[in-house]
């Protein structure tokens, strides 16, 4: 009686651990061999007309308009943050070789200027 007891409560600590493993934010691999060490969030949703803790939670992440994209590193701070807007954002984990600034983010949207410059007239010598 009292080891069937012992293994029952075990197994629900082992069940537990697991359980409390797979939802914490602690970098694990990706297909690459890259370790996930940070958050992609992007404001899926308005803000409009929310309370002020929420809008204040937006501002301290960084995000200021819908479908901006920022990262942040995973700390449990964060993870908090995220965890009081989850109902607007996504929220992806990403390796740090996939970490864009505002400007690399600004030249990847950028279209290609659609003509390639071959010579110039004004630099050649009569």
């Amino acid at each position: 009686m009292f080891s069937a007891t012992l293994r029952s409560r075990a197994a629900s600590s082992a069940s537990l651990q697991s359980r409390s493993l797979a939802t914490a934010a602690a970098p694990s691999s990706s297909s690459s061999g890259e370790p996930l060490t940070h958050y992609r969030i992007t404001l899926r949703r308005s803000a409009i007309a929310l309370p002020m803790n929420i809008k204040g939670t937006l501002a301290a992440l960084g995000i200021h308009r819908r479908l901006q994209t920022v990262f942040h590193r995973h700390t449990p701070d964060i993870a908090g943050k995220i965890l009081t807007i989850k109902e607007l954002v996504t929220v992806e984990n990403v390796p740090e070789s996939a970490v864009r600034t505002k400007w690399e983010q600004r030249q990847e949207r950028k279209a290609s200027r659609g003509y390639e410059v071959a010579g110039s007239k004004l630099g050649a010598e009569p």
